[in-house]
């Protein structure tokens, strides 16, 4: 909302009210090095002078202290700012220095260099009174919090103390056991900073009860980790800790207000958000620069906000679309984009993009030409020269195809390009027009054995292709050369083909190119590319090629996948396995030498393995003859592949692709969809989360049937039976049952609801979000 520069780099900013009841902050405290800067805040932010802060020193914490009282902590001592603007000061005895505070509405704890701990709390009267004992840790103190005092109570019960010695302590706050130790927790790295919040309760709104939450004590490492953990209302024990890797900086933790709810802000190498909404924990990455340090912000422009520091600028937010998993960021293209790889150097998108029905833009300015002529030359005579006006004015007129749509062409016109895009900005770095009638379907960055490490973007493109009934004039695959380090595109040649490549693949220093139904292999020559190899026993059209090492993965239209050996000796490609079951295949992913992910255009995810004997079978055959000619079993290859797992998600898959989608996290495998859905599909590591996951499943199919009364196994076996994959979306609205049906299934678990909550988050923050 706001973002202005300081004068040198700060290093801490909090927020304060004037009074208890002040629905907006007052005041924005800025902490540099060796000085404080006070700002108020108004219709414009600006500093002030008078608001009894000290200015020549830096600030450790301050807050809204009683009704209408400040408090300022700084190095040397404590200030006490009352309503009136008298002063109270409490200086730091002898040569002692005040390293760690925590601070709330009554109550201040402050610790002193070698670990002593001095509590303060506020009286009737509004004094400030010091504890007449002090407390000794057994370690310099690192970081320290305390919780809000709760409704109706005089003070918060407990203190979270984080020690050097890898530890944090809870300590009691009761006036009947004060400063004395409650639990212990150990960590497995030094802590950075502490956070006590209740979450998960109600303010009692629409008449309604309030309800008490519970306990956390979020704690931030400085190895990047977030540990949550609940802290007993009753005996301050901390029990059931969930942890999380944010980023590669230590986590600083500050408690900001969303939604009329307390929620806690951790700051690491990105910035995340963890709050509660319907009973369920979010732990939500914010998009948006590295942040140093942040509090919780209210004005009249902004209820909700934060106020940050960044280097040495003071920035104000306010955080949109909560509950969105992704950042999405759209950059406009000219046509519909089909594939993309990935530079990897230089971080750049090569796209293609094809539209049917559509003229590309050479053909535009021709065909207006010629209608500007044709407007002439149908004009009587005397109306000549007012006809060249218009025709001049029709050709000078440009108007925006976003708003009044773009001419159609007619079936059987086709538009494409190539586009070299950086994708953290959308800036287009190259772009190629590809003639009128010339479709780009394939794409893939390959090297060839006999250019070294030169990298070349291989482009299949199809020549007037009539999509019903199906007629193509040919087809061509570009080879273009990637030069000025990866920024743009030269032409080496243009290789004819009879028929649509419609997939290429790179393949041991050579090019896979699926032409039709004909699986070929091409080597780069001067003036075009050179067919070395070719099976011709794909049933249909090759719609997916994936290679590793000497093992090629076909994927065809409506036949499966088929398992296909480059004999290098025979130059031979030989089938030698492939599927029992048809499937219309639309992407697919290699996930290790025997297994291959794939998807159909009727919504389904398969993942087919070979059996442990095929592979060795395959290699022992020294002449290729039995593989070749034995194709007697379901008229397809010798050998078929095993069926490890079937899914029916219900959207056409488009995409598949093995990769890890968060920090030091595990590789799911990631789909998208035709209707814009991204998913994740999750592999199990041991048998006991696959059966808890399986019975928990189970007992959510019978005791929370779908809205429409549709039994839901048969739903996600709706072309093939649901086989080895268990349904996440259904387990995770275990969170969203009523108590009592929570507590029965968890029971028959033989667990509580909070460990099934627990090992659902656990699975789900292990590989996504």
């Amino acid at each position: 909302m706001a973002v202005s520069e300081l004068p040198g780099n700060p290093n801490a900013v909090w927020t304060v009210k004037k009074k208890a009841d002040d629905d907006f902050d007052a005041y924005i405290i800025v902490s540099f090095v060796n000085a404080t800067l006070v700002l108020s805040i108004g219709e414009t932010v600006e500093e002030v002078t008078d608001s009894g802060f000290l200015g020549t020193t830096p600030t450790l914490s301050c807050s809204q202290l009683g009704d209408e009282a400040l408090v300022q902590i700084y190095p040397e001592g404590i200030r006490h700012i009352r309503a009136d603007k008298r002063v109270n000061e409490w200086k730091a005895p002898g040569k002692k220095t005040i390293v760690r505070c925590a601070v709330n509405q009554r109550q201040v704890v402050i610790a002193l260099t070698g670990g002593e701990l001095v509590y303060f709390e506020m009286d009737p009267t509004g004094q400030l009174n010091e504890y007449t004992e002090r407390k000794d840790m057994s370690g310099d103190v690192v970081c320290m919090a305390l919780a809000n005092v709760p409704g109706g109570e005089q003070r918060s019960r407990f203190l979270a103390v984080g020690l050097a010695d890898h530890t944090v302590r809870v300590i009691s706050l009761d006036p009947s056991d004060c400063l004395s130790p409650l639990s212990m927790l150990a960590l497995p790295a030094l802590p950075e900073a502490l956070c006590i919040v209740e979450m998960g309760g109600s303010e009692g709104r629409d008449g309604s009860a309030p309800t008490q939450g519970m306990l956390y004590l979020n704690i931030g490492l400085q190895n990047g980790v977030l540990l949550r953990t609940v802290l007993d209302h009753v005996t301050g024990d901390l029990s059931d800790t969930r942890k999380r890797c944010l980023g590669s900086r230590p986590v600083k933790l500050f408690r900001v207000r969303m939604q009329g709810n307390e929620s806690v802000l951790a700051v690491s190498s990105r910035s995340w958000l963890s709050y509660c909404y319907q009973n369920r924990f979010h732990l939500t990455p914010l998009s948006y620069e590295t942040l140093e340090f942040a509090s919780g912000f209210a004005s009249e422009q902004c209820p909700e906000g934060i106020v940050a520091i960044s280097t040495n600028t003071l920035r104000i937010l306010a955080l949109e679309k909560l509950g969105a998993v992704f950042n999405q960021v759209s950059h406009p293209l000219d046509y519909t984009p089909r594939k993309f790889v990935i530079h990897y150097e230089t971080g750049n998108l090569i796209i293609i993009e094809t539209d049917h029905n559509s003229y590309t833009e050479e053909t535009k300015q021709q065909r207006k030409r010629q209608m500007a002529e044709e407007m002439v030359e149908a004009a009587a005579e005397d109306e000549q020269e007012l006809a060249a006006e218009m025709a001049a004015a029709f050709l000078g007129e440009d108007l925006p195809e976003s708003v009044f749509g773009a001419p159609k062409a007619g079936p059987g016109m086709w538009a494409s390009q190539i586009r070299i895009m950086n994708p953290m900005d959308g800036r287009t770095i190259d772009k190629v027009p590809l003639e009128q009638n010339e479709a780009a379907f394939s794409i893939a960055l390959c090297k060839f054995a006999n250019y070294g490490d030169e990298q070349f973007v291989l482009v299949g493109v199809a020549k007037e292709l009539h999509l019903n009934p199906r007629h193509v004039a040919g087809g061509f695959v570009y080879t273009y050369h990637l030069v000025d380090e990866g920024q743009r595109l030269e032409l080496i040649h243009k290789t004819p083909l009879e028929d649509v490549p419609t997939a290429i693949c790179p393949f041991q220093g050579r090019a896979l190119i699926g032409v039709g139904h004909l699986l070929r292999i091409y080597s780069m020559g001067k003036r075009k590319l050179l067919r070395k190899c070719e099976n011709k026993y794909i049933p249909n059209c090759i719609v997916t090629i994936n290679a590793m090492g000497h093992r090629i993965c076909v994927g065809d239209t409506q036949e499966s996948f088929h398992y296909v050996r480059y004999r290098a000796k025979e130059n031979q490609l030989i089938i030698f396995a492939d599927d029992t079951n048809p499937r219309y295949i639309t992407a697919s992913c290699m996930l290790d030498f025997d297994t291959i992910a794939g998807a159909d255009k009727f919504g389904n995810i398969c993942v087919l393995r070979l059996p442990p004997d095929t592979s060795d079978e395959v290699d022992e055959d020294p002449t290729g003859v039995k593989a070749l000619w034995d194709r007697g079993l379901l008229n397809g290859a010798s050998q078929k592949a095993d069926i490890v797992a079937n899914f029916y998600v219900g959207e056409t898959v488009l995409s598949l692709q093995k990769t890890p989608l968060i920090l030091e996290g595990s590789e799911p495998l990631v789909y998208t969809t035709l209707s814009g859905t991204i998913g994740v599909v999750v592999p199990f590591t041991s048998h006991e989360d696959h059966d808890f996951f399986q019975h928990l499943e189970m007992h959510m199919r019978s005791e929370n049937p779908p809205l429409c009364g549709r039994d839901h196994l048969s739903y996600r076996s709706y072309y093939f039976p649901v086989k080895n994959v268990i349904d996440g979306d259904l387990c995770e609205q275990f969170n969203s049952l009523e108590p009592n049906k929570q507590k029965s299934i968890a029971e028959d678990l033989d667990r509580t609801p909070s460990e099934v909550s627990k090992k659902l988050e656990d699975i789900r923050t292990r590989y996504a979000f």
